[in-house]
């Protein structure tokens, strides 16, 4: 079992998000709270069961460091930075 984090980038695997990145909000069971900072943002964030989703080693700092307060434009930027070293 994987065990998923607060900031970590996951890829959606199932559903009309499909292929889409997201970044882990929280964690509650077997579900995550996901968003996205466009479609989803992070006060309504996509509940999703843990086996429809596809983790990925990348976890950013400043999501799951939550000292500060999160704006859907840190979430965006996450993202982004994720693309951009995956290209």
């Amino acid at each position: 079992m994987v065990n998923f984090q607060t900031g970590q980038i996951v890829f959606s695997k199932s559903g009309r998000d499909k292929g889409m990145a997201f970044v882990v909000l929280s964690v509650d069971g077997e579900y995550l709270y996901l968003a996205d900072g466009k479609l989803r943002p992070k006060d309504k964030p996509k509940k999703k069961k843990l086996k429809h989703v596809q983790p990925t080693n990348t976890v950013n700092a400043m999501v799951a460091g939550s000292g500060v307060k999160l704006l859907d434009s840190d979430l965006r930027k996450a993202i982004a930075e994720f693309r951009d070293k995956s290209s």
